[in-house]
């Protein structure tokens, strides 16, 4: 019987608090990684972009499926559009993590991942999360830990939302028809700029943090200098013009449409992940 939700990127950000959100629905769930190994509570199968003789194996007994790019990852279209055409050969819904605001250009690569499934004739929902509050004790992490996050932003607004709230709406597009069709903006309740957001960040922490907005040479620069393949720091650097023009400033209310909650504040998170950021 088909009946089983597949997580790709099971033990990532997001993806790890899906396979618990759904485990507490009593789902059975395949969690999908590069390592196959089992996470509590769910069968663990092995996952790789690059390998499409593992997309058999991951899709047996699977009815739905999340699908994302992990991080580190440059080529979505390359790298995405075959597993959206393995799950659509074999009518298994999708719930697609996409990115806020690539529905402006249809030349965008992930907009382009979005219109692949949207003409597949499987069922699907479409997940837009804004920037996550989580990369604060992930990505900038370094930077709190010297007392400054140095990025190229600008002085642009983001309305963060925490991984929590995007894994919540994934569980509900999994386990609801009622959201089939349609695309979701995922944003958390209000929107900072960076210097905001380093000031909820100091008062959780204790200790003062500031934020520096530097140009994308010097952003590469810090990144490929910490190991970051270049090609990876470009990408990174270029997801910030959106930031500087003002349009991840958009708060929605598609998490409480999706979960029935309000998103979670900025400082709620900084809250709940003082030790991680304090670490």
């Amino acid at each position: 019987m088909s009946n089983k939700i597949l997580v790709i990127g099971a033990t990532g950000t997001v993806g790890k608090h899906v396979v618990d959100g759904l485990l507490a629905k009593g789902e059975a769930v395949k969690a999908a990684s590069r390592s196959g190994k089992p996470v509590a509570g769910a069968e663990g199968v092995a996952f790789d972009y690059a390998k499409p003789e593992t997309f058999g194996p991951a899709f047996e007994g699977v009815d739905r499926a999340y699908v994302l790019l992990a991080s580190g990852h440059v080529d979505a279209k390359g790298l995405l559009l075959p597993v959206i055409e393995a799950a659509a050969a074999r009518k298994v819904k999708v719930v697609f993590q996409s990115v806020l605001g690539v529905d402006a250009d249809d030349s965008i690569p992930y907009r382009q991942v979005e219109i692949a499934l949207e003409k597949s004739g499987t069922p699907y929902v479409i997940l837009r999360p804004n920037w996550f509050s989580d990369n604060f004790h992930t990505f900038w992490k370094p930077g709190i830990d010297h007392g400054q996050i140095a990025l190229p932003a600008a002085d642009g607004k983001s309305s963060f939302v925490d991984a929590r709230d995007i894994a919540a709406s994934a569980v509900a597009a999994l386990t609801s028809s009622a959201f089939d069709g349609k695309a979701f903006n995922l944003t958390g309740p209000e929107a900072l700029s960076y210097t905001q957001a380093a000031a909820i960040l100091s008062q959780a922490i204790g200790k003062p943090v500031a934020y520096n907005a530097i140009t994308d040479e010097a952003f590469i620069g810090i990144l490929t200098g910490a190991g970051v393949p270049a090609d990876y720091a470009s990408f990174l650097a270029s997801i910030f013009y959106p930031v500087r023009q003002g349009w991840t400033a958009v708060v929605t209310g598609d998490v409480e449409t999706l979960t029935g909650k309000t998103p979670r504040s900025l400082k709620t998170y900084a809250a709940d992940y003082a030790a991680a950021l304090k670490a």
